[in-house]
């Protein structure tokens, strides 16, 4: 397996991203680099270039062709599919990040100060309307009342 090129940031002393080469991939993959080609041709992949237009794959882009290669090799979806399924993915994240930032604002505007009933709501299957209890009153005594 290839090695994980990383180089130092002088100012905090921690790695900077991996980057690794078309060929390094290919390698890694069982794939031919002209596959990898067509995969950015079609806009399923899109590597970063270097200075001198090398194209150079992230531990992100890695992850999205392993995806793309599954759907591909184990479920038997051509490159259209794949397309749609990526957009599918990336529309379901946006949704997925609007309810989150709806879910802070209700928190934030209706649950000020009441946190536990916003979460004890959140946390039902079914969603169970948070009441105050009534009290009851309690009976009197036969023997008080003289009946």
């Amino acid at each position: 397996m290839p090695r994980r090129k990383e180089k130092l940031d002088e100012s905090s002393r921690k790695p900077q991203k991996g980057y690794y080469h078309i060929s390094a991939v290919a390698r890694m993959y069982n794939i031919h680099p002209q596959t990898l080609r067509l995969y950015e041709r079609e806009g399923l992949i899109q590597p970063s270039r270097s200075e001198g237009n090398t194209r150079l794959y992230t531990e992100e882009d890695l992850e999205r062709l392993e995806l793309i290669l599954n759907l591909i090799r184990d479920l038997g979806v051509n490159l259209a599919g794949v397309e749609v399924v990526l957009n599918m993915r990336a529309k379901m994240k946006e949704m997925e990040n609007q309810v989150n930032e709806l879910l802070n604002y209700v928190r934030q505007e209706f649950f000020q100060g009441r946190e536990e009933e916003f979460e004890a709501r959140s946390r039902g299957l079914i969603p169970v309307p948070m009441v105050k209890p009534i009290p009851v009153k309690k009976q009197e005594n036969a023997k008080t009342t003289g009946k």
